[in-house]
């Protein structure tokens, strides 16, 4: 009879409540010593964000929703710079190639959670602008509107339940993928396993992982406005330091590299 052998797990390692500046700085650190991979992918994200500007520009009801949904994917989208910061981390010179081989069929996995993240970002925008659209006292067709009518609506609790909703969406799909994707692309583990042990990460040091969702979320703000011309240089620095916060929480040097 053949022996089967345990599928090995990667490990979870706990942290200090400093590790995600820690992460911020190493990012920089990526993005200096490569940074044209990191400027094609900001810019890429720039472009899509001035696309959503551009064609909702007039429909902030659904415009509030597309630009938050826009950060549950954003993840994916940093796929490749994942692996400039693995191939810098080996002694290595990466370059744009390093980035774009990511994206072929053999990367089911990736592909797969790509577009489970995909169908959850899409969820959201629906969602928000049905409550937006369902529930505002007058139309929100513009950021103005909705300071006015959302945010310092004078009655019931739209702003409110808007926020709730979205950190309902929006804290599971954090969870979930913090150090999946990178774990996925380095090892040979499914998108359960990747999923589950994101998601280990995140209640073992809950204080943490807040802290970093917290800043993500922040400079992510910040880049936005105005006209997302922060985008460009924040979507690679949070790249990097995202493979770094994966490298420090996750020890899965027994599982194997995939190729």
């Amino acid at each position: 009879m053949t022996e089967t052998r345990p599928i090995r797990q990667p490990r979870v390692r706990v942290v200090g409540i400093e590790r995600p500046l820690h992460w911020l700085r190493q990012g920089l650190l990526d993005f200096k010593r490569c940074p044209f991979p990191g400027l094609v992918h900001g810019f890429v994200m720039w472009c899509f964000g001035i696309t959503l500007l551009t064609l909702a520009g007039q429909r902030f009801w659904l415009l509030a929703g597309a630009l938050s949904g826009f950060l549950l994917v954003a993840p994916i989208v940093a796929t490749g710079l994942y692996a400039v910061s693995r191939e810098l981390q080996r002694g290595g010179r990466p370059k744009l190639a390093t980035a774009l081989r990511q994206w072929t069929p053999k990367h089911r996995p990736l592909m797969g959670f790509g577009l489970l993240l995909a169908l959850a970002g899409t969820g959201w925008v629906l969602t928000s602008a049905a409550l937006i659209t369902g529930w505002a006292e007058a139309p929100v067709n513009s950021p103005r509107d909705f300071l006015q009518v959302v945010l310092l609506a004078r009655s019931g609790w739209l702003f409110e339940a808007w926020l709730l909703l979205g950190g309902v969406l929006a804290a599971p799909v954090f969870a979930s993928s913090v150090v999946a994707i990178p774990l996925l692309l380095e090892r040979r583990v499914g998108v359960l396993t990747a999923v589950l042990t994101s998601w280990r990460v995140v209640l073992a040091q809950p204080a943490i992982m807040a802290v970093w969702a917290f800043l993500i979320m922040g400079l992510s703000t910040l880049a936005m406005v105005p006209m997302m011309v922060g985008l460009p240089w924040l979507v690679p620095i949070v790249a990097h330091a995202s493979w770094h916060a994966y490298r420090d929480l996750v020890d899965a040097d027994d599982v194997p590299e995939r190729a």
